[in-house]
């Protein structure tokens, strides 16, 4: 097994997506989820290209420190969902406390009118799945398991990625050798 790197990263500082609105993004991620808005910052160019477009970045910050943030780039336009891929891969996960605090959520999202899938036990976490108003894929998550289990499963973590590169090559090379390829 090859020798795992320093970690460069050391935390997330943000996730950022395009919002519709950068008024009902708040709404929903302040007044249902409690996340602080804390920064915004408006500009008329992109300060890493430079190019002309008129936008206000949004930071709503999780108790970690981390942000969750959206550019309403002032044209009522959601993110389009990439076409080749269903719409539950993309999605980003946040933490809650405890399965209390996971159920709390559920209860205020669906007051609010909010269609939620779940609680669905994964095992070692039990999480609940929405969609925000711009579209976004949202996760709110809750641990069931200790420590310990999570150090087990990471020891496993690379044998099960083999596995599956293996059986993904070999399903690969027979449906290639049904169609008559190489």
């Amino acid at each position: 097994m090859n020798a795992i790197p320093e970690r460069l990263p050391q935390t997330l500082h943000h996730f950022a997506w395009r919002c519709r609105d950068a008024e009902e993004t708040r709404a929903f991620y302040e007044d249902l989820l409690g996340l602080p808005l804390v920064h915004v910052i408006k500009a008329d160019h992109v300060p890493s290209t430079g190019e002309y477009c008129p936008y206000v970045h949004i930071f709503f910050e999780l108790a970690d420190g981390s942000y969750i943030a959206f550019f309403d780039l002032g044209d009522d336009t959601n993110a389009e969902p990439s076409p080749n891929t269903p719409s539950w891969v993309n999605h980003i996960a946040l933490e809650v406390k405890d399965e209390a605090a996971l159920m709390t959520a559920l209860d205020r999202l669906q007051a609010a009118g909010v269609s939620v899938i779940g609680p669905t036990d994964h095992g070692f976490v039990k999480s609940i799945y929405m969609f925000d108003p711009n579209g976004v894929r949202l996760e709110l998550t809750a641990r069931t398991k200790g420590e310990e289990y999570l150090r087990e499963i990471a020891l496993q973590a690379h044998g099960k990625l083999d596995a599956w590169t293996r059986s993904k090559k070999a399903r690969s090379s027979k449906e290639r050798a049904a169609a008559g390829g190489s």
